[in-house]
């Protein structure tokens, strides 16, 4: 049986750095949720500011991880729609993410984000401002998911 708890943005961070397959924990956020089976954490999301300038309004949250341990059916489902609970109560009118193309975005559906697109080519290095991102920081286009909710 699976179970949500509140978990810190340490301990959030600390999964991912452990189990996500191609992103490094992010800086900050607004709140992190943990899924525990059976008093085992399984599963993380992480929720913050729009990492994008343009999507940073105000009403706007991004997840910005969600990971989960492989063979945990539904899991990802769960922290997302536990996410969107959260966020709506807090009351943001709109959830962002991000995907690669590869991947199916399932877990996304099921609790009613729709495809918003693919992101620009490219990334935030220029040579007067260089950044040295780590390996887990994936700089291809990205599909973009949006969840708004109705007033």
């Amino acid at each position: 049986m699976t179970q949500l708890r509140p978990v810190t943005l340490r301990e959030a961070r600390e999964f991912v750095d452990k189990h996500h397959r191609h992103n490094a924990p992010p800086q900050g956020c607004k709140f992190s949720i943990g899924l525990t089976e059976n008093g085992e954490l399984i599963g993380v999301v992480i929720v913050g500011r729009p990492i994008a300038r343009r999507q940073s309004d105000g009403y706007t949250a991004e997840v910005t991880r969600c990971c989960v341990l492989d063979g945990k059916p539904n899991a990802n489902s769960k922290l997302y729609a536990a996410a969107l609970r959260t966020a709506r109560g807090m009351g943001y009118q709109r959830v962002i993410t991000y995907t690669l193309p590869e991947e199916s975005g399932a877990s996304l559906k099921a609790v009613g984000f729709t495809f918003d697109g693919l992101t620009a080519i490219g990334n935030w290095n220029t040579p007067k401002r260089p950044r040295n991102l780590p390996d887990k920081y994936p700089t291809g286009r990205k599909n973009r998911w949006v969840k708004i909710f109705e007033s």
